[in-house]
């Protein structure tokens, strides 16, 4: 059965005229309108690529790792990647001589997935990995959004503005200023502080202490 046609105009509704009723008027009426603002109005987009945004220090571009003396400062604890919520991160650790003792063997972060949430600079213990500015990615193909460590080392001297803003954020803590020490993350025992002042006769300090 066919339907059946209901009107469902109200009795106070403005019926159209025959130019109205042909759309095309209104239609130059709305093109005028936009050509007039692209003539009056100032222009506040940029001429990409060209021109391009430069974004500020707390900007979460996609994430890098610290590079220092031509090795990545990680120490492969793997706290990003037990943080990453989308499980960009993946990672195997290899032990090394020196006060470092680990890093990571490989590093690889699957940029289709990462989400940009900056947790993993966050849990990282050596600022390591940090959120860069780079904001413009294009892939071909879905292996090539899989970065290693060679797309993702950075040297330090260009993540300087970041890592600045990072101690300016972190440090202060409850209304007081914490004085970070590197010293602090050196993971062997043997190079802390605290060793060497208890050579120099802190032992017996903790021994005075303790009774």
């Amino acid at each position: 059965m066919a339907g059946t046609i209901k009107n469902t105009s109200t009795p106070n509704e403005r019926t159209l005229n025959f130019w109205e009723r042909l759309y095309l008027p209104e239609v130059l009426k709305g093109l005028g309108y936009s050509f007039r603002k692209i003539v009056k109005e100032p222009s506040y987009t940029f001429e990409y690529p060209e021109e391009q945004w430069y974004p500020p220090d707390g900007y979460r571009g996609r994430p890098v790792l610290v590079e220092e003396e031509g090795k990545p400062r990680c120490v492969s604890c793997n706290l990003c990647a037990k943080a990453c919520p989308p499980m960009a991160i993946s990672m195997e650790t290899q032990e090394v001589e020196g006060a470092k003792e680990r890093e990571p063997k490989w590093f690889e972060i699957n940029m289709l997935r990462c989400i940009y949430c900056g947790f993993c600079e966050e849990v990282c213990p050596e600022e390591a990995i940090v959120m860069s500015k780079e904001y413009d990615m294009v892939f071909h193909h879905r292996e090539e959004a899989i970065f290693g460590l060679e797309r993702l080392l950075m040297p330090a001297e260009r993540l300087k503005d970041r890592l600045d803003y990072l101690a300016e954020v972190k440090n202060p803590q409850f209304g007081q200023h914490w004085d970070f020490k590197k010293s602090n993350n050196i993971h062997s025992l043997r190079d802390r502080d605290f060793v060497s002042w208890l050579k120099e006769g802190g032992k017996e300090t903790v021994d005075s202490i303790a009774s």
